[in-house]
């Protein structure tokens, strides 16, 4: 008997509410109750690091949430995200091919 597997050799890559498990995604579990957080919208980053809008580079993105604070400007947010689990796993993940935040604040803003 013959047997053929198919494996999908793309893994599918972790959204920031996903690891968080924040559920301010649309749909998500708290999105009537807090709102659907801007990542989660943001269509410009659709696709950056394999995520669905900005999923995969929320620290660009203003007004997300974090720790039950919404953050403010780029600025004002950039040192605690840097330092964010999130962005760790994305970064490490990514490797060389880890598109800079100079970069997505470009295409955040075409």
């Amino acid at each position: 008997m013959l047997c053929i597997y198919i494996i999908d050799m793309e893994k599918k890559k972790a959204n920031c509410w996903e690891i968080k498990k924040c559920g301010r995604q649309l749909g998500g579990v708290h999105s009537f109750e807090l709102g659907v957080c801007p990542a989660a919208t943001e269509v410009m980053l659709d696709g950056v690091h394999g995520g669905n809008n900005a999923g995969r580079a929320c620290w660009v993105v203003t007004g997300t949430m974090c720790d039950g604070n919404i953050q403010g400007t780029f600025e004002e947010k950039m040192k605690e995200c840097s330092e964010c689990p999130v962005y760790t796993v994305i970064r490490n993940e990514e490797g060389d091919t880890f598109e800079t935040t100079v970069v997505l604040l470009g295409k955040a803003t075409d």
